[in-house]
């Protein structure tokens, strides 16, 4: 993991090359090991990022610290065979999980959290101190937002085991994590003069520190291009709008952009997206969304071939868990009793996905996929349920079960990005 494909980007893009990287932002192992297995087909690298409320030095909602998820994650790595080119990175560091509490302690515990990841081996930071702390305004001031970041990479620089191989995303107009809360009547595009202030106010602030070098390391900004998520709705990327800030990029030659919340755009989209200089792509939930549609569509499948009862399925037992800690989704949906369960298990935001951990979930998906076992399932059926899959992959595949099934509803995502990332999709 000491070469870091990230710093490239910019470089390429000054070459004529609008290639760029997708960034798989989950913990979900069966997600990591799709991309693995996708990334290593395709001779291609990967990116898995984990977010500050995903990974901390107290666990997050996951349970890992940064060093456990390197080697979670390079443990599903050496089980799937793969020997290519992974990064890790680390999503919104900063003060998020802690911004409740007054400044000067979210701070400290962002700094811990930050050398913990540099220390593990993380070589991407996403440095985000935009976000106001208790007793702030929302949205902090670009020198104050500068300043804690410049902090956090002095950490960084100290704890990497090889600091040289550090890269930094840097922002001051950063989307919410996982997709907006509310519904969506328009976004406000980053406009090129916030874009240039961003890179010349951290510019000064690393300097103030002597990270000049480190800045040197900064390969990408967080801007908001005109796209987004919620529960029910996608903006869909319009480029003549992103038109004059794709444009700042000329007058930024050592950076390139990163794209947030991409989840859910077209092929088409994320291409225009790369190709004007948002080489980064982030998605998330979108995966995670492909995922639970091929568990829930399993889950038909087997109620259908009475291999069981509706009680027993598995969108019951995840029905159960939810209502019963509800802590994770109640606070971001919204609606009458029909719309709250809709939005728990079909939201594009997937707050579902958090649920999946919890023991009684695993029991659930581990008793439907016995259901199944090796078992090949009926053409129709898959037609059926699974029919944005390509029939031509799942004979590729070895068969249609229910482990091909879920792994291919994966891929189909990571390839449209790899497409869109100029990579040459073979299957």
């Amino acid at each position: 993991m000491n070469h870091n494909r990230i710093a490239d980007l910019p470089a390429q893009r000054r070459a004529g090359s609008r290639t760029g990287i997708t960034s798989v932002c989950t913990a979900h192992p069966t997600v990591i090991e799709a991309a693995l297995r996708f990334s290593q087909a395709q001779g291609a690298p990967v990116l898995i990022e984990a977010t500050c409320n995903q990974v901390n030095q107290h666990g997050g909602y996951t349970g890992m610290t940064p060093d456990a998820f390197r080697r979670f994650v390079e443990t599903i790595a050496a089980r799937v065979g793969f020997s290519g080119e992974l990064i890790l990175g680390g999503d919104h560091l900063g003060p998020n999980p802690w911004k409740h509490r007054p400044a000067d302690e979210a701070m400290r515990e962002a700094s811990v959290m930050v050398r913990d990841f540099a220390r593990a081996g993380f070589t991407k930071l996403h440095l985000d101190t935009s976000m106001g702390c208790a007793g702030e305004t929302v949205a902090l001031s670009d020198e104050t937002t500068a300043a804690r970041a410049a902090s956090l990479a002095a950490i960084a620089e100290e704890a990497a085991p090889a600091r040289e191989t550090l890269s930094y995303v840097i922002g001051t107009e950063v989307p919410v994590p996982g997709g907006a809360l509310e519904t969506l009547d328009h976004l406000a595009i980053t406009s090129p003069d916030a874009a240039r202030q961003t890179v010349a106010v951290h510019e000064r602030a690393f300097a103030k520190l002597e990270l000049q070098e480190a800045f040197g390391r900064t390969v990408g900004i967080v801007v908001q291009p005109g796209v987004e998520f919620g529960n029910a709705d996608v903006v869909p990327y319009d480029r003549a709008k992103a038109k004059a800030l794709s444009a700042t990029l000329d007058g930024l030659p050592h950076v390139v952009f990163e794209a947030h919340s991409t989840d859910y755009q077209s092929e088409a989209a994320l291409a225009a997206l790369v190709d004007d200089g948002f080489a980064i792509l982030k998605v998330g939930p979108g995966l995670t969304f492909a995922l639970r549609e091929a568990l829930y569509g399993l889950d038909a499948i087997a109620t259908v071939l009475g291999l069981q009862q509706a009680d027993d399925s598995l969108s019951a037992a995840m029905e159960r868990v939810m209502l019963r800690e509800p802590g994770s989704w109640q606070p971001y949906y919204h609606g009458d009793a029909a719309e709250l369960r809709l939005q728990r298990h079909f939201s594009y935001s997937d707050r579902i996905r958090y649920y999946w951990p919890h023991a009684e979930a695993q029991a659930a998906l581990s008793r439907l996929l016995g259901l199944f076992g090796d078992r090949a399932i009926p053409a129709t059926l898959i037609s059926q349920y699974f029919g944005l899959l390509d029939p031509e992959l799942l004979a590729r595949s070895g068969g249609a079960t229910a482990t091909v099934l879920q792994e291919a509803a994966v891929t189909r995502v990571l390839a449209i990005y790899a497409r869109a990332c100029g990579v040459t999709v073979t299957t």
